[in-house]
């Protein structure tokens, strides 16, 4: 187990190294800072000292040495912008986003889950495929569309939630949790929903395409002729066993909903990383924008690491194949 996880580190630390390298590469060519920093008024001097102050006419490796190794030492630089540290800008905006995927995620384990159990079990029912039609059409809209969707009819027309914003926040330490107050709930729930949807779909057509092929193997077959209870028979051995490739998905799931709540953010102008990306977008403010994605990179990696640490647990005969 030493063995895995020490490899495993050293992988994840040259995929950081690689992220880095692509953020700061690609984030070059998207603008030029200074002109969204300064106005008309300001003299080609006082341009060319901006840059020079700002280390933009250093040599690209020179460049790239100093982003990594501020990295390193967790020194994120500042704002073109605001100026502000981007460690801060990124701490403020971390929970909101954290707090919204993890809301969004639990929503589609527990209704995933279930429900790719019984279509499932009953492939023919008339229930089952009613969920399947949903499912399919709730995959097919476009995460914008489905916000505004449930905007419309939550927030407009029955007025039961607001339509943007957080609002009820409450400060432990240096956290900022909606997880304690009502209205925190209620401004949780509808980009959560819009956010957990096609997650949800993914989790229950993936859980019923393993529990109908676990349902078909010879020990299944031979737990049944032995007479083992039906529900002890789903749920204890088929399901469990269905689990280990769920695993990774929902592994890959939260860190997908990280990076990718992006438009959800954008939709309920929920103030979390997303939404601050898209205005670092706007403004050509680079730093944000390169540390944005390597933060988020990080969450695959570190999420990766879990999972790679869960099949071991999980699964005995990869632990014999590590042993050997």
């Amino acid at each position: 187990m030493i063995y895995l996880i020490f490899k495993r580190l050293v992988q994840s630390a040259f995929v950081m190294l690689a992220v880095a390298f692509l953020a700061f590469s690609l984030f070059r060519f998207v603008g030029d800072p200074v002109s969204q920093m300064t106005g008309v008024e300001t003299s080609v001097e006082d341009r060319e000292r901006l840059r020079e102050d700002l280390g933009l006419n250093d040599p690209f490796a020179l460049q790239f040495y100093r982003f990594s190794t501020d990295l390193l030492r967790g020194d994120f630089g500042y704002s073109y912008r605001t100026r502000e540290p981007v460690g801060e800008m990124i701490a403020k905006r971390l929970p909101a986003t954290l707090e919204l995927g993890t809301f969004a995620l639990v929503i589609s384990l527990i209704i995933g889950i279930p429900a790719g159990v019984y279509t499932a079990l009953r492939p023919s029912g008339v229930a089952s495929q009613a969920i399947l039609l949903t499912t399919l059409v709730g995959v097919s809209i476009p995460t914008f569309v489905i916000g505004i969707m449930l905007i419309f009819l939550f927030g407009v027309q029955l007025g039961w939630l607001p339509t943007f914003g957080r609002s009820g926040t409450t400060q432990i330490g240096g956290w900022s949790t909606s997880f304690l107050t009502l209205d925190g709930w209620r401004s949780l729930i509808l980009p959560a929903l819009t956010l957990g949807v096609y997650q949800l779909t993914l989790t229950m057509r993936l859980v019923r395409a393993q529990m109908m092929e676990v349902m078909k193997t010879d020990y299944i077959r031979f737990a049944m002729a032995r007479g083992i209870p039906t529900r002890s028979l789903h749920y204890k051995h088929a399901l469990a066993n269905t689990m280990v490739p769920v695993i990774t998905i929902i592994g890959l799931q939260f860190g997908g909903v990280i990076a990718f709540s992006i438009v959800t953010e954008s939709v309920f102008q929920w103030p979390g990383m997303g939404l601050l990306f898209l205005e670092s977008i706007r403004f050509v403010d680079i730093p944000v924008m390169g540390v944005y994605l390597v933060v988020i990179a990080f969450f695959f990696v570190l999420v990766n690491l879990i999972v790679d640490l869960l099949y071991v647990a999980i699964d005995p005969r990869l632990r014999v194949k590590e042993a050997a």
